[in-house]
C-alpha cells in the first residue's frame, strides 16, 4: 500500500502515537535514573534477570539478544561489560562452537537480587501502578504482540 493511500490518523490514534513517542524516549531515562543507585543499568539488570531465569543460568548469546530486545553487537558489549565485573561469563556453545553462551555467575546472581527491589519499585511507580487492573491483561498481550512483531523483523 502506498503512503498516499493510507487513511489519516483518527484523533485517538494520533494521541496514542504521540504519547507512545514521548513514552519511548522518557521511560528509559526515568528507569535508568531509578536504577542508578544499584550499580547496574536497566539494560544490565534485564540481562542478569533473563540469565537468572534461564536453565542453568545460561543462554545462547543470540537468544539473550532476542529476549532482551538488543542487537547482537549491543548484547556483546553488555555481556563483555558484565564479564569485566565477574557477573557473567562467556563460553563457546557446547554443541555449536560457532556461537557463545552467556552464563550468570554466583556474583551476578547476588548483584541481580540486590538490584531487584529497586527494579520492582521502578516498574510499579513508573508504569504498573498507573494502569487500571482491568486493562492490564489486554494491554500486556497487546504490548507483547508489538514487541514480538519488532523482533520478528
Amino acid at each position: 500500500m502506498s503512503v498516499t493511500a493510507l487513511a489519516p490518523l483518527s484523533s485517538d490514534e494520533l494521541e496514542l502515537w504521540r504519547s507512545l513517542g514521548r513514552l519511548v524516549h522518557a521511560l528509559p531515562r526515568a528507569l535508568e535514573d531509578d536504577m542508578s543507585r544499584t550499580g547496574v543499568t536497566m539494560t544490565e539488570f534485564a540481562v542478569l534477570l533473563l540469565l537468572s531465569e534461564a536453565p542453568d543460568r545460561r543462554l545462547r548469546m543470540s537468544a539473550l539478544a532476542a529476549q532482551a530486545g538488543l542487537t547482537a553487537s549491543r548484547i556483546t558489549r553488555v555481556v563483555d561489560g558484565l564479564g569485566k565485573h565477574g557477573l557473567v561469563q562467556k563460553e563457546r556453545h557446547g554443541e555449536d562452537a560457532r556461537g557463545n553462551d552467556a552464563i550468570l555467575t554466583d556474583e551476578g546472581l547476588r548483584v541481580m537480587k540486590a538490584a531487584q527491589p529497586a527494579h520492582l519499585a521502578s516498574a510499579r511507580n513508573r508504569v504498573l501502578d498507573r494502569i487500571p487492573s482491568e486493562l492490564l491483561p489486554e494491554l500486556a498481550r497487546t504490548v507483547t504482540a508489538l514487541a514480538d512483531a519488532l523482533n520478528d523483523r
